[in-house]
């Protein structure tokens, strides 16, 4: 097979291979499924491991700085007109005592090949450099993780979204039918004189609401589903079902109680690592200021051929090629930078100064973040296990207004009112679960959590 059908039979296999990718017509997934998933493929989450990547292609370009350089150059010279130097010696070439000759000392045309191979000795800002690319390594992996972990609240915020909007456009559907059963049995009921006008158009201001609220819950539960589709690293055209149910997923997390006892461990928190890294590194880099001071040493060694001639035969076997070598030390002692170099390491110290400053203040917002997430989801808690009681409530006060109404023994405004606290009620009831889940989800960040498989 020649390359030319190898090379469009390959690209033929990756064309495929694309077309497959983007024919993926769905996906089913359950929240820890999606966070697994997103952990792997989301935007920030394949950038984070590129970092790391990149980090640690930078730490081995950092190391070779202080392996062998070796290097080759060929040189090549070609020169038209040759320069005249006066020589006095006018009685050497049979001229008056006095006289200058003119005489030309370069041949036309040169060419010289030489490979060069150069070792660092020692170099104090060499050493740091290899600790700052290592603390570099470090801060782009302590990065991911806090990328993963940040995925992973992402996921949860934005699957409970999707879920919250999916009941809501549920129990909206349910009580749009009931206030148009409602609306239509009194408005039979007024045309046979049997009710006030009142009552009709107190049942159709809350119908008018309810369809109003439907349509804008099916607005925005596209747009949830699509936001979770960009968490995911997915494109956002792409359907993806979701098979956890809001209530169990609520449920659930109550359990999680424990957390509420777990004390920070800043020694394993990834903000106070990252937050550590940057201290390492201004430290290096005071370090790297103080190191200027000291004197370097780097040998050298080169070997080569020269050939010159009138005419371009230098690869001909008749050419003259004359070798030459050389090797020798290259040693650079700092003396004076007019006080240049104290103000760049007082400069460094500050900064370093600084950033311990900065821990001391991270360590402190840790602690107060921590005690503020676990009063958050033990409030989150408490708050849906009130907000099902008062759903409970709300329903059976519902349910007898609307049979005193039917009766006739309540007014459709009384009607209307508990209504109005029934839904009110199960929107704070929804918004309670999903809370219950987003504020777990914090907890967990915080306290550095790992991730479950």
């Amino acid at each position: 097979m020649t390359n030319k059908y190898f090379w469009i039979v390959l690209l033929g296999f990756g064309l495929s291979g694309l077309a497959q990718q983007g024919n993926q017509e769905s996906y089913r997934f359950s929240l820890q499924e999606a966070i697994n998933f997103a952990v792997d493929s989301s935007y920030s989450a394949i950038n984070a491991r590129k970092d790391v990547l990149a980090a640690m292609k930078q730490k081995w370009e950092t190391t070779a700085d202080g392996l062998p350089q070796i290097s080759a150059n060929v040189d090549y010279q070609y020169s038209p007109i040759i320069q005249i130097t006066p020589v006095p010696g006018g009685e050497l070439f049979g001229g008056e005592p006095g006289e200058f000759v003119p005489v030309q000392f370069t041949p036309r045309q040169n060419m010289n090949a030489t490979a060069q191979l150069n070792q660092l000795i020692f170099d104090g800002s060499y050493i740091v450099a290899l600790r700052a690319a290592k603390t570099f390594l470090e801060y782009s992996a302590n990065f991911e993780e806090k990328t993963k972990l940040e995925v992973r609240r992402s996921v949860i915020d934005a699957y409970g979204n999707v879920l919250l909007l999916e009941e809501s456009i549920a129990i909206l559907e349910k009580n749009l039918a009931s206030a148009e059963a409602n609306l239509n049995e009194t408005q039979r009921t007024f045309e046979n004189g049997l009710a006030e006008e009142e009552d009709v158009e107190q049942l159709e201001i809350t119908y008018i609401q309810l369809e109003n609220e439907l349509r804008n819950a099916k607005r925005n539960h596209q747009i949830t589903k699509e936001t979770l589709n960009f968490v995911l690293g997915i494109p956002i055209t792409i359907p993806v079902e979701l098979t956890d149910e809001l209530s169990n997923l609520a449920d659930k997390e109550m359990m999680a109680e424990e957390l509420l006892e777990e004390d920070l461990q800043l020694e394993s928190n990834i903000d106070f690592k990252i937050a550590d890294n940057l201290v390492q590194q201004r430290e290096l880099e005071w370090q790297l200021e103080r190191s200027k001071a000291l004197p370097s040493l780097s040998a050298f060694a080169n070997y080569g051929y020269l050939s010159f001639s009138e005419n371009f035969n230098f690869f001909s076997s008749n050419a003259d090629w004359f070798d030459f070598s050389i090797v020798g030390l290259n040693l650079n002692i700092p003396i004076f930078s007019s006080l240049q170099r104290d103000a760049r390491t007082k400069r460094a110290q500050i900064a370093l100064e600084q950033a311990e400053v900065e821990l001391d203040e991270s360590i402190q917002q840790l602690r107060l973040e921590t005690n503020r997430a676990k009063s958050d989801f033990a409030y989150a808690t408490e708050t849906y296990i009130t907000s099902q009681r008062n759903l409970d409530l709300a329903e059976r006060i519902e349910e007898k207004n609307d049979a005193k109404f039917k009766e006739g023994v309540a007014s459709s405004f009384e009607l209307r009112q508990a209504q109005q606290q029934l839904y009110s009620a199960q929107n704070e009831y929804l918004q309670a679960m999903l809370e219950v889940i987003s504020s777990k989800a914090q907890l967990e960040t915080i306290l550095n959590k790992p991730l479950k498989e």
